[in-house]
């Protein structure tokens, strides 16, 4: 187990890998999945031998408030329909803390429960907000889980210039699930994932 990493060059390291994805030219992407509320491409991670995905959709709400749905944070929890605990392990400033979370079984249990220990940090970014995590080899794994690994995700939250009561909502999640898993399960359930996220948080925000 490793101890837990001094905060700001992690921040910093993190923020700045999430802006290089975010830079990443549109020929590099294939569409995995599409729905009304979102659009999701994919490529060839370079952390690890799955996929980085990129999930895309406008949410009718201000910035700070998506944010803080989808940051660690108490609402959390009450939406999203994939994550059933969180604790807040460690909190460094008002903006980073680590986090342990578990997910729910996926395609009928051919993805048992999986357990994530992770770095989070919020910050600004253009007129909006950047919310990014990465995992780390912390704690112990709890029984009946196993330790799943996000190598660098994020999400951007950025106002539309005409509708700033309209947010983009960008996502770059790479998650390495372990375990032994057929990577086509794996890479159904991330694109449903995705989608599901943007259409449950919108029911959340609406109440």
């Amino acid at each position: 187990m490793d101890p837990l990493p001094n905060p700001a060059p992690l921040a910093s390291k993190l923020r700045n890998t999430l802006v290089r994805y975010h830079s990443i030219g549109d020929s590099e992407w294939r569409v995995a999945k599409k729905t009304k509320d979102a659009t999701v491409w994919r490529k060839p991670s370079e952390e690890f031998s799955g996929y980085l995905y990129k999930a895309q959709g406008v949410v009718e709400d201000v910035t700070n408030r998506i944010v803080d749905h989808i940051r660690p944070g108490p609402y959390r929890l009450d939406w999203d329909s994939l994550m059933t605990s969180m604790d807040i392990l460690e909190t460094f400033e008002e903006n980073c803390c680590v986090m342990r979370y578990t997910t729910a079984g996926q395609l009928w249990n051919i993805i048992a429960p999986r357990e994530f220990v992770d770095f989070s940090y919020t910050t600004s970014y253009e007129d909006g907000l950047l919310s990014c995590g990465i995992s780390l080899d912390y704690g112990d794994v709890r029984p009946n889980f196993v330790r799943g690994f996000n190598h660098p995700c994020g999400w951007f939250c950025i106002p539309l210039k005409d509708y700033p009561s309209h947010s983009l909502l960008t996502g770059y999640i790479q998650t390495e699930l372990r375990g032994m898993l057929p990577q086509s399960a794996v890479d159904t359930a991330m694109s449903s994932t995705l989608t599901n996220f943007y259409s449950d948080l919108k029911k959340a925000l609406k109440t």
